[in-house]
């Protein structure tokens, strides 16, 4: 009896070293073109000043009540390949070296996949990639992907090189795909990331599944007060074409947006009771997020590539029960080079030295580090579209837009009272000067050097 207690006591006490010493999985969702608000528990935060305030996304809404909610999330180069390299390799693109979408991701890129692979993960990428036409899927064992934007109906994959035909939305067969993947591997440490290819390219109920092509009849989105100014290095908008995107109305472009939204919302949905059923929840850290934000309207923009908040803007959740609290909201500002280094620092490995992000995850588990970023260096390089290429710095509460050899057109705001980016102040006085230093700094700080190309 004596012995037997003895055990007892001793299971007991290893149990929670046992906890400890648990490896996590990781599981990574990446929507193309979901912008930070377009969230049901970001609009009930909005209130009256919500553009889509009956929009809702329980799975979502689900996945930030079981974890991390970070409020202040953004992309380091608005614009989907270079967004998707920065989170893979946890550096800026100007030395990721994927600075526009036609960019094949380097092969020989040190990433998050390949040092969680070498560590003994098995790793998996399931649906869209979205760099250039690139077949390899760098660091990755498995892959059930499609190349370049692939099609939103019956989309052929590439499951390890071999072209395969499938049948459905292109969503809902990658979220298949990724299930399969998991009931077959969940047994060991496991690194997966899933890409929807929603909402990119909405336009449109071909696109849609049919059980989502008439949600959401007779509901209207709001418009907010940039959706009548000009960007920058437009002309002023005329009269009636404020919140216009190539010639369709405003309204029913939000519309299809939302409802891919809501398509992969219910992919998530199915993917998160996928963990619960093979009891893989409690082990896996699974984040969501997006390779950059979107313009509904604002600015007369309907695209990406810019550096107004709405560009820069994304969503980001994470949720890890075994660590993270639940329900937790983060104001401090964290990027998408931050995915690496944080799941690095989960699976007790070191950070690759060239890795510009820091790990989130003392931050996560409520615990502010000290000296975590109260600023960032954000870019874009000019290729499709007329929006020039041009860098800047976003503070806590304000920002500063470059655009080389174009100085009339740069753009200084006071994000604290005027989180529209209604009024651009002087360059030249306290606040201007202020951002132009912490630009050179962050710039000097990752190596980067401006010029017009």
């Amino acid at each position: 009896m004596k012995q037997t207690l003895c055990l007892i006591t001793l299971l007991a006490c290893a149990a929670p070293l046992q906890s400890a010493e648990r490896k996590p999985n990781f599981i990574f969702i990446i929507a193309d073109d979901h912008r930070w608000d377009a969230m049901g528990a970001v609009q009930k935060e909005h209130g009256e000043k919500g553009r889509y305030p009956w929009f809702e996304t329980p799975s979502m809404d689900r996945l930030a009540a079981d974890g991390v909610r970070f409020r202040n999330a953004f992309i380091t180069h608005s614009i989907c390949s270079p967004g998707r390299a920065g989170f893979l390799t946890g550096q800026h693109t100007h030395v990721n070296g994927v600075m526009t979408n036609g960019t094949a991701f380097p092969e020989s890129a040190v990433t998050h996949a390949t040092l969680l692979r070498d560590a003994g993960y098995h790793t998996a990428y399931f649906g869209k990639w979205h760099m250039g036409n690139q077949r390899a899927r760098p660091g990755f064992r498995h892959f059930a992907s499609f190349i370049d934007q692939g099609i939103y109906q019956d989309c052929p994959v590439e499951i390890n090189g071999v072209e395969t035909p499938t049948n459905g939305w292109v969503d809902d067969v990658s979220t298949d795909f990724a299930i399969e993947w998991l009931k077959a591997n969940g047994g060991k440490p496991f690194s997966m990331v899933l890409g929807f290819k929603s909402p990119h390219n909405r336009r449109g109920g071909e696109n849609l599944p049919e059980r989502l092509r008439n949600l959401y009849e007779g509901k209207t989105t709001k418009r907010t007060p940039n959706c009548d100014l000009a960007a920058i290095y437009h002309k002023p908008l005329a009269p009636g074409d404020a919140g216009k995107e190539r010639g369709l109305s405003a309204n029913a472009v939000h519309l299809d947006y939302l409802r891919h939204i809501k398509g992969i919302d219910e992919n998530l949905g199915r993917l998160l009771d996928a963990l619960d059923d093979l009891k893989l929840a409690e082990d896996t850290v699974v984040v969501y997020s997006s390779d950059n934000g979107y313009f509904l309207g604002e600015r007369g923009l309907g695209d990406k590539r810019a550096l107004y908040e709405e560009g820069l803007r994304i969503p980001y959740i994470v949720r890890y029960p075994r660590l993270f609290p639940k329900g937790k909201l983060v104001d401090e500002m964290v990027l998408n080079i931050d995915l690496a280094p944080t799941f690095l620092d989960l699976a007790g490995l070191p950070a690759h030295p060239g890795m510009h992000g820091d790990s989130f995850r003392e931050l996560a588990s409520g615990n502010k580090p000290a000296g975590w970023r109260t600023s960032f260096l954000a870019q874009y390089r000019k290729e499709l579209g007329d929006t020039p290429t041009c860098h800047g710095v976003r503070t806590d509460d304000a920002k500063l837009i470059v655009y080389p050899g174009r100085p009339e057109w740069t753009e200084v705001y006071d994000l604290k009272n005027d989180p529209y980016e209604l009024q651009n102040l002087p360059p030249d006085g306290p606040l201007g000067m202020s951002l132009q230093a912490e630009l050179e700094k962050q710039m000097s700080a990752v190596g980067f050097k401006s010029g017009a190309k």
